[in-house]
């Protein structure tokens, strides 16, 4: 096992990428704390990860609530090892009729939360661990009425590399995975029957070179990789786990078919 004798805090784990992180990481030996904003989504997880989970209620939108659960989780740990930033929200932001507080609250959580969840991490992290957050191909794919969303996702690509020299020194790597379409509870806004859900996954998959979306399971072994000490000289970057969405678009069926 690839974390035996870890730890590995998780925000946003209670659902989706971060639900299946918590589980692969705790499978390869790591001791897990997740986050999340509703109790009881956070019991299911935990009961779900099996074995010894940590769990604490957390809107990372409440900047002032960080500092304390991360340091309370991190003093329960002992120390930490792996930290996965990966809580976040969507928002639908159509230039014209995009309220301010919307726009803020966006950013907010996906990008201010961010960086002062790795700043109440930096107090606990051991030498050598593993910082990695959680980004999204939206950050450079320009994609009209997600502007919110895609400002604060090129922010957490910028601030990977800007993290990754803050803490060089110290033998601290930071990195991000990013994700095209992934399918996790997200979808069920746009989508809420499954009729609606398989005719979006099927329009989604036209333009993903390798014809389906990603899994969060694909995603959570990106993050593996990286927490684990196959990647001890890897920092400052980011593994695209996007079917080749970005990377070979034209590959895409919608280009493609006849």
């Amino acid at each position: 096992m690839r974390l035996t004798n870890k730890t590995a805090l998780i925000t946003g784990g209670n659902s989706g990428i971060g639900l299946a992180t918590a589980r692969l990481l705790s499978a390869e030996g790591a001791r897990v704390a997740i986050t999340g904003r509703n109790e009881r989504t956070l019991a299911e997880a935990a009961a779900s990860v099996g074995g010894d989970v940590l769990t604490a209620q957390l809107d990372v939108g409440d900047l002032a609530a960080i500092e304390s659960v991360v340091g309370a989780l991190a003093k329960r740990l002992g120390r930490l090892d792996v930290v996965f930033a990966n809580a976040g929200i969507g928002g639908h932001t159509p230039v014209g009729s995009t309220p301010i507080a919307l726009f803020e609250q966006i950013l907010r959580v996906n990008l201010t939360a961010v960086f002062f969840t790795v700043q109440a991490a930096v107090p606990h992290l051991t030498a050598g661990a593993s910082v990695v957050l959680n980004d999204s191909v939206h950050a450079v794919m320009g994609q009209p009425g997600y502007a919110a969303y895609a400002a604060s996702k090129a922010g957490v690509r910028a601030l990977t590399r800007n993290l990754a020299s803050d803490l060089a020194s110290r033998g601290v790597r930071v990195n991000q995975v990013t994700p095209g379409g992934t399918r996790t509870p997200i979808w069920s806004r746009i989508a809420p029957s499954e009729e609606a859900r398989v005719a979006l996954e099927r329009r989604l998959s036209s333009y993903v070179p390798l014809g389906r979306l990603g899994e969060a399971d694909d995603i959570a072994q990106a993050v593996l990789y990286l927490a684990s000490d196959d990647a001890r000289n890897v920092t400052g970057t980011e593994i695209v786990v996007d079917g080749g969405t970005t990377g070979a678009p034209y590959g895409a069926e919608v280009f493609t078919r006849r």
